[in-house]
């Protein structure tokens, strides 16, 4: 009989190796198929089977503390098991058995333009703080960029092209472009910055003092400080610019294929949690300038 401890290995290093997914990854699925495992006291490929899943989803759905959303990566896990295992000629369950859970589409609501603009205004003055959050702000609306993504840039690209080359999700490596107004802020931070480390957003003590790589629990305090600062009830967060990027440029005309590339999503279905905000600025237009001639 096929351990399934050694299968479960076997496919992480897969996953690691093969398909080149990050470490982050790797530890979701081994989560969420170890649970799965030691739910239903599964140890051979033998006692894995399609009723041994119905009863883990059902105890699933019975949960009050797994969200929905939690529930579906649960499934998402066990169905690529089972499709890496068929592809190794493992006689097991069918994939195409296992149906997702149907979730709620995902709703995003934003910002207005002018808490927007009070936003990126809200860092004052000159000192190094001022300008390293006035820059990250900029930088996050500009670009689209993840909050991984941003932190993990390096001091020395060169920002004066106005376009970056970023390593997102999975490795994969896109464009990303640079607007004059970031452009310009970085240039202030860097031109004040008198450490030597290698990372373009650092964190600061107390004296102002360079203390090492900025983290994301760091900008994303950052980015609710001055939301508050700006007079902004909604709560906003640093992936919230992220979609104030993404709405930006669907609202001024560009296509959803575009904006997929722009934001590195994998899929343009991801893309399409936005087109309900763009419907809205249609219908606007709709009253705004249709049949005009018979009122």
């Amino acid at each position: 009989m096929a351990d399934v401890n050694r299968l479960l290995k076997e496919y992480l290093d897969y996953l690691e190796i093969e398909k080149n997914r990050s470490s982050l990854t790797r530890e979701n699925y081994e989560r969420y198929l170890r649970v799965f495992f030691n739910t239903q006291k599964i140890k051979n490929l033998a006692d894995l089977t399609l009723n041994q899943i119905r009863d883990f989803r059902i105890s699933l759905a019975r949960s009050k503390n797994i969200k929905k959303i939690t529930q579906t990566y649960y499934v998402i896990a066990i169905r690529n098991f089972l499709k890496y295992l068929i592809q190794k000629n493992y006689d097991t369950v069918a994939p195409d058995a296992i149906e997702l859970p149907k979730i709620p589409k995902r709703q995003i609501d934003i910002i207005e333009l002018a808490d927007l603009e009070r936003l990126l205004a809200a860092p004052k003055g000159d000192d190094l703080r001022a300008l390293r959050d006035r820059a990250v702000l900029e930088l996050l609306f500009s670009t689209g960029l993840r909050l991984s993504e941003l932190c993990s840039l390096g001091r020395y690209l060169d920002f004066t092209r106005g376009e970056l080359t970023v390593r997102g999700k999975g490795e994969k490596l896109r464009l990303v472009f640079v607007s004059d107004t970031a452009k310009k802020a970085i240039k202030e931070y860097l031109n004040k910055r008198g450490d030597a480390l290698e990372h373009l957003f650092v964190s600061l003590d107390k004296k102002s003092k360079a203390i090492g790589k900025i983290t994301p629990r760091s900008v994303q305090r950052l980015v609710n400080f001055y939301s508050r600062k700006a007079g902004i009830t909604d709560r906003i967060t640093p992936h919230g610019l992220r979609h104030l990027f993404a709405t930006d440029l669907l609202m001024n005309g560009a296509d959803l294929r575009s904006v997929q590339e722009l934001l590195g999503h994998a899929s343009v279905s991801t893309t399409q949690i936005y087109t309900h905000l763009t419907n809205k600025h249609l219908r606007e237009v709709h009253k705004a300038f249709h049949d005009r001639q018979r009122k």
